[in-house]
């Protein structure tokens, strides 16, 4: 045996580099912005007023006001002209009145209830000194005609009739 043999230092393995970094870190750096924008779009569509909502909860709360049958369907008659104008496009809808009016209304729905049946009483109304009608059918009518209409990029200038 040789009496002294060279020995070397004890080697350490390299310095760990923070380039590439490790997977977990490029789920955080790419996967919690997705997330929360994600959540953040959730939140709002959850959240968002459609107008159908806000035309339900108007019509609920003409429903329960204490005013007489005739300021009902007055308020009633606003509430579907201007449900009307903010889905389907103003100059289709402003100018009708009368039958047209009803036979538009009817457009959305499988007959014609607004034209021959508890509608008739949105133009007939304004012209009655009291007005004795089964309100709850306009009112269920009315509700029918909300839950059927199209989303507000979807509508065309004239509603069409839905088949079931």
């Amino acid at each position: 045996m040789e009496p002294n043999l060279p020995l070397r230092d004890i080697h350490l393995p390299d310095p760990i580099s923070g380039w590439p970094p490790a997977p977990g870190w490029w789920l955080l750096l790419f996967g919690v912005p997705i997330l929360s924008a994600l959540l953040a779009w959730l939140w709002r569509f959850v959240r968002r007023k459609t107008v159908k909502k806000l035309a339900l909860a108007e019509l609920e709360s003409i429903v329960q006001s204490k005013t007489d049958a005739r300021a009902k369907v007055q308020q009633l008659a606003i509430l579907l002209r201007r449900i009307s104008l903010s889905v389907y496009p103003r100059e289709e809808v402003a100018s009708l009145v009368g039958e047209q009016w009803l036979a538009f209304l009817d457009g959305p729905l499988d007959d014609n209830r607004f034209s021959a049946g508890a509608g008739r009483l949105l133009i007939e109304a304004p012209y009655r000194r009291e007005v004795q009608a089964d309100l709850d059918a306009l009112f269920a009518l009315c509700r029918e005609w909300v839950k059927h209409l199209p989303k507000s990029g979807q509508a065309s200038a004239k509603p069409t009739r839905q088949k079931r």
